[in-house]
């Protein structure tokens, strides 16, 4: 598909730069396909649900991510920033580094050399491999849990660049960009529909009745990347490592024999439960590496409802929203939310989506 059709022109003022206080008071816009939008708050979400109904989460953890290096070669030294995006081995990850052009394989590059390091600065890496589009594979001298402490030392919250641009990221970021059930981690990025979810709108959800279930997909810095290709067909996804366990595959098993239903929070859930399931729906234990690339045509099987954050244009997940109910809706709905102030992308309000019948 042309990737054009995915534009949309959104007012500057619409970027959330901070979260809603408290999380669940985000305003939460009603889409299903067919029918008038609905204005509501995160709060209501129990109403909007049914009892037996099982929502997925993703519980990955956000770690500090961004890094600042000084690029050392021979005599020559240059700045550059690297975003670690995927882990590949106790010592090494795949990372974007600006400006691409000032490193080569061989390079070295010192992170942290500010006097903030618990490692006294020691923070340092080799250029293995460089790819395209600034992407490079790192191999730090420190290894496993020596690397992550010093991860925490000397990185920073990698806020999305429509934020990173307007302000520094603070210590607030380490709480608010991060879910109140994040456990495992490996992500580069939160799973942002998991920000607005508080203790008290969990125990709202349980009293009604509804399942609460959790899947790991380590979200990678890829998810920021613009669809630069005039033809979706032509777009490489970048991949992102997660695992679905027995216990929850079974959970939205039961689910669906039962006909009750499956309500992914966030487009990295749902694209993770997709990539597991088998051609007829049915989910196993899985763990893996996955870059499915889900566009309008695309046939959900696991999926009925899609709790979600509101996407940049042009983007792969505006792309997935419009495949799940219907891209004349998602178009709709977005001009909606426009108009009626909502706040966009990672920071700002959610939707709750229900899926085309169709798709």
């Amino acid at each position: 598909m042309r990737v054009d059709l995915f534009d949309f022109d959104l007012p500057e003022e619409r970027i959330a730069l901070r979260p809603a206080e408290p999380r669940d008071a985000a305003r939460l816009l009603v889409v299903r396909p067919g029918e008038e939008v609905e204005d509501r708050s995160v709060v209501d979400l129990p109403r909007l649900l049914e009892p037996g109904d099982v929502m997925i989460f993703n519980d990955t953890k956000v770690i500090p991510a961004q890094l600042k290096g000084l690029r050392r070669r021979g005599e020559a030294s240059a700045q550059v920033d690297a975003t670690l995006h995927m882990r590949v081995a106790p010592d090494r990850w795949l990372a974007f580094v600006r400006p691409g052009k000032r490193v080569a394989p061989g390079d070295r590059i010192h992170f942290g050399h500010d006097g903030n390091s618990c490692f006294l600065g020691a923070l340092d890496a080799t250029v293995v491999e460089k790819g395209e589009g600034g992407e490079v594979l790192l191999a730090f001298d420190l290894s496993g849990t020596f690397l992550d402490e010093a991860l925490h030392a000397v990185g920073h919250i990698p806020l999305p660049p429509y934020i990173a641009s307007k302000r520094p990221d603070d210590e607030r970021d380490r709480t608010d960009y991060q879910t109140i059930f994040a456990r495992d981690e490996g992500a580069v990025a939160a799973p942002t529909a998991g920000l607005h979810f508080t203790p008290e709108l969990f125990a709202a959800l349980d009293a009604r009745g509804v399942e609460r279930h959790f899947v790991t997909l380590h979200v990678g810095a890829g998810t920021f990347l613009p669809v630069k290709a005039e033809d979706t067909a032509d777009h490489k996804m970048h991949a992102e490592t997660g695992s679905v366990s027995a216990q929850t595959a079974a959970a939205v098993n039961a689910a669906r024999a039962r006909g009750s239903r499956v309500v992914s929070v966030g487009t990295t859930s749902l694209r993770l439960l997709e990539s597991a399931a088998s051609d007829d729906g049915r989910l196993g234990g899985w763990s893996g590496a996955t870059s499915i690339f889900i566009t309008p045509g695309y046939r959900f099987r696991t999926v009925d409802v899609l709790m979600t954050n509101f996407h940049l244009p042009r983007s792969t997940l505006f792309m997935l929203v419009s495949a799940f109910s219907g891209l004349e809706t998602m178009r709709a709905a977005y001009q909606h939310a426009i108009a009626a102030g909502y706040r966009f992308y990672s920071y700002g309000d959610a939707c709750l989506l229900f899926r085309d019948q169709n798709q």
